[in-house]
C-alpha cells in the first residue's frame, strides 16, 4: 500500500510540474491563438497607445479600447485596461467623482484596469501585440480565464472588469466583449439600463464550487466583420 501511495504522490509532483510549465495550459495556450485570431481580424485597430506606451486594440466604433503593457515596469497606471467614453454614463445619471479610486477619468474617458507587476519584461525578438499578450499568460497566468456561458477567453481588469473575446469566432455572434462591474457605476448615481450603446444583462459565470450563477454586468459587444 505504501508503494501505491508513493507512486501516486509521484505522479501527481509530475502532473503539477507539466502545469506549471504550461504543457497543460489549455486555457493559456488556447488564448493566446484566439486572440492573435481577433488582432488578425481587425489589424487596423490595433495601434501603440502613446500614453502608456502599451498596445490599444479599438472597438470597430472607436468608442472603447483594451490596453494591454508593453513594460510592467514602465507601465504610467494599468497594464491592463479598458478605456470608454464617460458621456453616456454621465447621461445615465453617473457623477464621475463618486467613482472609486481605480477609475480615471480624464478627457471625457472612463478608465478602469489593473496593476500585474514591476517586472521588466524581456523578448525574444521584436515586442509585437501578440507578444505583449503572451507575457501576460506567461507571467501573470491567473489575469486570463475562461466564460464557459459565452466561450470566450479573457483578461480579468479586476473587480468584475473584463475584456474577453471569442474562443472561436465562427462560432460565436459576440467576438469581442468589454465587461464592466454595474456595482460602482449604481453608487456613483448611474441607472445602468439607460446607458446608450452599452446592454445591462445578466451573465452566467462560475459561482462558489464552479457552481453556476447570474450576475449583473454592462456589456458592449462586437462582432467582427
Amino acid at each position: 500500500m505504501k508503494r501505491i501511495v508513493l507512486l501516486f504522490a509521484a505522479a501527481g509532483l509530475s502532473l503539477a510540474a507539466l502545469v506549471s510549465c504550461g504543457k497543460l495550459d489549455v486555457v493559456g495556450t488556447g488564448s493566446v491563438k484566439s486572440f492573435g485570431a481577433v488582432l488578425d481580424k481587425i489589424p487596423r485597430k490595433t495601434t501603440t497607445d502613446e500614453t502608456t506606451g502599451g498596445w490599444a486594440l479599438f472597438s470597430p466604433d472607436g468608442t472603447t479600447k483594451f490596453i494591454w503593457s508593453k513594460n510592467y515596469a514602465e507601465s504610467p497606471l494599468h497594464d491592463v485596461m479598458i478605456v470608454f467614453e464617460a458621456r453616456p454614463f454621465m447621461d445615465a445619471g453617473l457623477d464621475t467623482d463618486k467613482l472609486p479610486e481605480n477609475f480615471t477619468v480624464s478627457d471625457g474617458m472612463i478608465t478602469v484596469g489593473a496593476k500585474l507587476g514591476r517586472e521588466v519584461l524581456k523578448y525574444n525578438g521584436e515586442a509585437t501585440p501578440l507578444a505583449s499578450y503572451e507575457q501576460i499568460v506567461k507571467l501573470k497566468r491567473s489575469a486570463i480565464g475562461y466564460h464557459a456561458a459565452l466561450d470566450h477567453y479573457g483578461v480579468n481588469l479586476g473587480d468584475g472588469n473584463l475584456f474577453e473575446w471569442a474562443k472561436d469566432m465562427s462560432a460565436n455572434d459576440k467576438d469581442m466583449v468589454f465587461v464592466l462591474n454595474p456595482g460602482p457605476f449604481i453608487a456613483a448615481g448611474a441607472d445602468p439600463a439607460k446607458i446608450e450603446g452599452w446592454v445591462f444583462a445578466k451573465v452566467t459565470v462560475d459561482g462558489a464550487g464552479g457552481k453556476p450563477i447570474e450576475v449583473d454586468k454592462i456589456l458592449k459587444p462586437f462582432n467582427l466583420p
